[in-house]
């Protein structure tokens, strides 16, 4: 499941990506198919030696071109070890909402991407984000869990002042959003609940199978209820 879009951060042989934050890996898995050169980058180990085990399952299966190459790097966003300018494009997808400093970590993907590259940053929609707060404290007050709401205006206000010139955004995941709004209203730890596991299910057989009908239902539902928001912005 991509929440960026490819065709607005173009990537392939030859472009170096890191993925900060990368958690599972999803984004990261799908830049080495298109045969750049990604860093998943994440404050936890564990979730990078599960990256770092599909990457070679995908090497072992053919799935990598010829020339990609990846590693995982563990750090933090605040203080990432990497030089100036050592990235032609940076995801941070669905991190920024997770950090109280978060000015200082969009300046750290400020430094490390060069000039003329671009970065994909996306964080939770405003409205969305805003009724799952309403029906369940636990959602975002568990540990290195969500500490703030952002509206696309502070997002963008954010990055500009970091020195990013704004471009483009647009909504995803406007399937999602109902699931996550049912979790919060019945518990959001409480994965056993009957609606929850249905609307799970759902969502499930939509990721595998993806039909007409629910690609086109989350086409018109993106703009709405796009449970993430991501802008595209450019390093002068």
């Amino acid at each position: 499941m991509l929440t960026v879009d490819f065709a607005r951060l173009p990537v392939g042989p030859g472009v170096r990506v890191l993925d900060l934050g990368c958690g599972g890996g999803r984004h990261a898995f799908e830049v080495l198919r298109r045969g750049a050169d990604v860093t998943a980058f994440d404050m936890d180990q564990s979730e990078l030696d599960g990256v770092a085990g599909m990457f070679a399952a995908m090497d072992k299966a053919g799935e990598v071109p010829a020339g990609a190459n990846a590693q995982t790097v563990q750090g933090t966003a605040l203080d990432m070890p990497f030089e100036d300018g050592a990235f032609d494009r940076v995801i941070a997808a669905e991190v920024l909402e997770h950090i109280p400093d978060d000015m200082t970590a969009m300046r750290e993907i400020f430094r490390v991407l060069r000039p003329g590259g671009t970065a994909a940053v996306t964080v939770p929609s405003f409205l969305p984000e805003r009724i799952c707060w309403a029906l369940d404290e636990d959602y975002h007050t568990a540990p290195g869990g969500h500490v703030r709401i952002y509206t696309l205006a502070e997002l963008s206000a954010k990055l500009k002042s970091t020195g990013f010139e704004i471009g483009p955004h647009h909504h995803a995941h406007g399937l999602h959003a109902p699931y996550w709004w049912i979790k919060c209203a019945v518990g959001v730890n409480n994965d056993e609940h009957p609606l929850a596991k249905a609307y799970h299910e759902l969502l499930v057989w939509d990721i595998m199978k993806r039909p007409a009908a629910t690609r086109i239902a989350e086409t018109l539902l993106n703009p709405l209820i796009g449970k993430s928001v991501v802008l595209y912005v450019r390093k002068p």
